[in-house]
């Protein structure tokens, strides 16, 4: 896919896709910064990343949580809203809908967005999620 999705997420107001170019273009940031994968399905997310097993538990109970598994940033989505817009595309890049380094700006994020997708809850910036780092015995906290 595509295009550039804007919609509420687990989180805040987000931009989805497939394509990662895109999002950089439209963020304004650099090609060596890699986008969080976010998915609604565990066997999804299992044939993508391998969870040390001391961690599955925690992922597959996790709320507004991403975690980092060598370099490679996930987060499994159970909001209902949100994770039927992502079911059909088995995963998407997720990140925060304003350009980088700035806060969201509701004007350009419809301009630079393909489909606007709203429902009940609108589109407002929230806290972001926290972020672990997941190591086969180990457990960091990054923000």
């Amino acid at each position: 896919m595509n295009k550039i999705l804007l919609a509420q997420t687990d989180t805040t107001v987000g931009f989805l896709s497939q394509n990662a170019k895109r999002l950089e273009e439209i963020k304004m940031r650099s090609g060596d910064k890699p986008f969080l994968k976010v998915y609604a399905e565990l066997k999804n997310l299992s044939r993508d990343i391998r969870i040390p097993p001391l961690h599955k538990h925690r992922v597959r109970h996790s709320q507004k949580t991403t975690f980092v598994v060598k370099n490679q940033a996930f987060r499994y989505v159970r909001t209902p809203e949100h994770a039927a817009l992502i079911k059909p595309y088995r995963w998407l890049y997720s990140t925060s809908a304003n350009e980088s380094g700035k806060s969201f700006d509701e004007t350009f994020c419809r301009f630079v967005s393909d489909i606007i997708i709203e429902d009940h809850r609108g589109l407002s910036e929230q806290s972001a999620s926290k972020i672990f780092r997941l190591t086969p015995s180990h457990l960091k906290q990054l923000r």
